[in-house]
């Protein structure tokens, strides 16, 4: 605890650079996230959101400069369970044998030790976790059964149930239906209000102004960091798109 209390941002990346072989998937790209609050990340596709996630987690070393997590490196603070992730859809294999209850329970498995045996703390905080997402009556389903909504909603469980002190979230509102839309949106709310720090990549412009405290303007480097009803004007918008996307229904 006292790395976190003695280090100012939750999330830290220093002029990270990343490539893919030739191509430049970051440009220096400097993103520091305090407690207790809800970032949008927005850019278009290729424009590096999913790498910068990647960074943060420590599943990939930028080739330059540096990331920290509550003054950590990423990799320890992943293994330590401060980060929570929810993936794109596409992301993860929905026919694989497991029960909604089962994903959510993998988010105790830093709780458990070598053994991986769930104790009644774990049991417990399963069963609070299912029950926020509003999923309780799903628990024994297999995951690939739920809707888009119910799925990203597990995956949202899993983060509350492993007591992750940050949330990356990829796109959860693609595909889902307004009330999974609603209860994900205040769950995030209520994980930034318990000093929780939450970085949302979305699509969704119209809504981002009522879900997030920040917002970042993403093109491979950070364009904009700030208020979003500042940074999502049409002329920061065009500088990232090439077009004014709030034309287009904010997509």
């Amino acid at each position: 605890m006292s790395s976190q209390a003695e280090h100012p941002w939750a999330i830290d990346v220093q002029n990270a650079t990343v490539h893919y072989g030739p191509v430049q998937a970051l440009d220096h790209a400097t993103v520091q996230l305090g407690r207790g609050m809800v970032c949008g990340l927005v850019g278009m596709n290729g424009s590096g959101k999913s790498t910068l996630f990647k960074t943060i987690m420590g599943q990939i070393k930028p080739d330059t400069g540096s990331v920290q997590i509550n003054g950590q490196d990423p990799q320890q603070a992943r293994k330590k369970g401060m980060i929570g992730y929810v993936p794109q859809n596409e992301a993860v294999d929905w026919d694989f044998p497991i029960s909604v209850r089962e994903v959510v329970m993998t988010g105790r498995y830093g709780h458990m030790g070598f053994t991986r045996r769930p104790r009644k703390a774990d049991q417990r905080a399963v069963d609070e976790a299912l029950d926020r997402v509003e999923l309780t009556a799903y628990a024994g389903r297999q995951i690939g059964q739920l809707s888009g909504g119910q799925k990203k909603r597990a995956f949202v469980a899993r983060g509350i149930a492993q007591e992750a002190s940050i949330m990356l979230l990829d796109e959860p509102f693609a595909g889902v239906d307004k009330r999974s839309e609603a209860t994900i949106t205040k769950l995030l709310r209520d994980v930034a209000d318990d000093g929780g720090t939450v970085l949302v990549s979305t699509h969704d412009l119209h809504a981002l102004p009522q879900l997030a405290d920040e917002a970042i303007l993403l093109m491979r480097r950070v364009l904009m960091h700030g208020d979003p009803t500042r940074v999502l004007q049409p002329e920061n918008l065009a500088m990232a798109f090439g077009l004014d996307p709030m034309k287009r229904g904010g997509q």
